[in-house]
């Protein structure tokens, strides 16, 4: 089979493929929560095997030629989409005249190293041929910490065989360090703290970290480190900051001995999540009440002053006097999967994405270029909150055995705990394929709880029943199977009732010192609720996040469009400080998965 015909057949996504770890010898460094791996697993039932993905783009190219798949990081995910485009326009081919196209699919930067991981290691037990349409022929991650946890887990599977490039073979792409993101009157405060991540210690509200800021209490974001770059390279600083150490230096003693002054900055967490971008964006939807330091890239703070409403406080970029770069690389294995014709286009691909002509497009979209000389975009201004001639220590990454033991320790120790309440639709439109899918996922939701998470499952139809309280205790898991084994899809969606009922549950049940949460999910409109949508919404609003019980309210719209209302699920979520999403019987174990990450 030629590339060009093994090319032709779809790319299956890969986020679904089986984990190949627990026939890894050594037991490679696993960087994903327990909620992902299962999710993997369950995950590779649903997902048909040519279902084509959402997140593939192939720059309007029409799949002119054969592929060449470039998964990366979500932070270029835009920049690929535009250069693909243009670079698809000129028709590239190989020297012997093959035509090839390149195609982008983002993720976040820990499921790239996963997918690549996964797939080598079904290579190396035969269960994946080389010429496999599921190898992506370049990768990136969005910055060199995933990239030296890719060379180490593909080395642990391949011994000697150096199939991943050194970080400084691989040619830089773009840039965007970390900064904390703050508003406009919150900044001197930041700028004057010597170290904020040791000050975030013992600091309680902004007056502590500055005498003449605001007496508001400090709420803080980052992404999680399990799934997303600038989530690991914050959880990384952190460390350096409070052991005193650089990155580099630290080790598997010193995070242990450091857990617990980590554990303190992570209680001043609001909620975490798989998007850097996303979380940003709701960091200015939600106001500084909800999240008022944010540990982001510096190109999330120009997307926030790029569409700043009349009312929208400005955010400003604080850099660290220390911080990751976020280099972001073109990364191309030398290993069987690549064929000769692939490193042929890809080459190309990258010279292109290194032009100027690409390297604009980066700096267009706030990302610091790749290739020296190229000049900064309009948007690097004090304007837009950021500071083109920003100095700053670059730091270096651990060595991968201590980035294992920092994910273990936020994991099971570190991580701010949660308590959500789950409220799922079991009426009569349930039926099908819809009720065993949900019971699937939740299934899952319940085996990855970590050892300080607790939920609550509502079951509602016509009727609402009582919750029943789960945990990750063997007995706690048995109570929620025997919940999910007893789901039936019968009767009406009194939605608005059971919403409430739920929020007053929490109420009652509140833990002050963890992340507290309404996860609904329904395929269809409110039907037989003696609460109205008004006074749902006015009950839902004194529990939200301009009060003291900050309860988040997340909604699933499942099934098709017009089932189920999704303008009324979005606007009582965007009330809540949470979000609506879509799902259906093929998407929701990610969906779940990457909600679940939230908390």
């Amino acid at each position: 089979m030629t590339v060009g015909t093994a090319h032709q057949l779809c790319w299956r996504s890969t986020a679904t493929s089986l984990n190949p770890y627990d026939d890894v010898k050594d037991n490679a460094l696993m960087i994903q929560q327990p909620v992902q791996r299962l999710a993997i697993v369950l995950g590779a039932l649903l997902v048909g095997a040519c279902a084509p993905s959402s997140d593939v783009s192939d720059g309007g190219s029409s799949g002119r030629g054969f592929p060449v798949k470039m998964l990366l990081g979500s932070a270029l995910g835009e920049f690929c989409d535009q250069a693909a485009t243009q670079f698809n326009q000129t028709q590239p081919k190989l020297s012997n005249g093959e035509a090839f196209h390149l195609a982008c699919e983002a993720q976040g930067s820990g499921d790239v190293v996963n997918t690549l991981v996964t797939q080598a290691a079904q290579f190396q037990s035969g269960a994946l041929p080389a010429e496999a349409p599921e190898f992506p022929t370049l990768v990136s991650v969005d910055g060199e910490i995933y990239h030296s946890q890719l060379i180490y887990q593909i080395e642990q599977l391949f011994p000697g065989q150096n199939y991943i490039p050194a970080i400084t073979d691989a040619p830089l792409l773009a840039s965007s360090p970390m900064v904390f993101m703050t508003s406009e009157d919150l900044a001197p405060g930041l700028q004057k703290t010597d170290d904020l991540f040791k000050a975030l210690v013992t600091a309680t509200t902004h007056r502590d970290l500055d005498a003449a800021s605001s007496p508001q209490t400090i709420n803080y974001v980052h992404t999680a480190p399990t799934r997303s770059n600038s989530g690991l390279q914050t959880l990384v600083s952190q460390f350096a900051s409070v052991s005193g150490k650089a990155p580099q230096d630290l080790s598997a003693a010193d995070v242990t001995a450091n857990q617990a002054q980590i554990q303190k900055i992570q209680q001043k967490i609001t909620r975490y999540g798989v998007s850097t971008s996303s979380l940003s964006e709701a960091m200015v939807q939600n106001g500084l009440f909800w999240a008022s330091i944010g540990s982001v890239y510096e190109s999330s703070v120009i997307a926030a002053n790029s569409n700043q409403q009349a009312n929208q406080s400005k955010y400003v970029a604080v850099y660290p006097k220390a911080t990751f770069t976020s280099s972001m690389r073109g990364i191309l294995p030398t290993a069987p999967w690549v064929s000769a014709e692939e490193k042929e286009a890809a080459t190309q691909v990258l010279e292109y994405l290194q032009s100027t002509e690409a390297q604009k497009l980066a700096t267009n979209l706030g990302l610091r270029p790749g290739t020296p000389g190229v000049p900064l975009g309009p948007k690097f201004t004090a304007q837009y909150g950021v500071n083109p001639q920003a100095k700053y220590d670059s730091l270096r990454p651990p060595q991968p055995q201590v980035v294992e033991a920092m994910l273990k320790v936020w994991a099971t120790e570190a991580k701010k705990s949660s308590l959500v309440v789950v409220v799922i639709d079991s009426s009569g439109s349930m039926s099908g394929n819809k009720l065993p899918a949900v019971q699937s996922t939740l299934q899952t939701y319940l085996k990855s709880l970590g050892p300080k998470d607790r939920i609550a499952l509502i079951d509602f139809d016509s009727q609402i029943q009582a919750p029943v309280l789960v945990d990750g205790t063997p007995e706690g898991r048995d109570r929620g199977i025997e919940f999910i084994s007893g789901l039936q899809a019968d009767g009406g969606t009194r939605l608005y009732d059971a919403t409430l009922t739920a929020r007053d549950w929490l109420q009652q049940n509140l833990r002050p010192d963890a992340i507290n949460a309404i996860l609904v999910l329904t395929d269809g409109a409110d039907s037989g609720s003696s609460t109205s949508l008004s006074q749902l919404e006015q009950e839902l609003g004194k529990s939200g996040f301009a009060s003291d019980q900050r309860i988040a309210l997340f909604t699933i719209g499942y099934g098709r469009e017009g089932e189920f209302n999704a303008d009324i699920l979005e606007k009582i979520a965007s009330l809540n400080g949470g979000y609506y999403k879509k799902g259906d019987p093929a998407t929701i174990q990610r969906l779940m998965a990457d909600l679940q990450l939230e908390f």
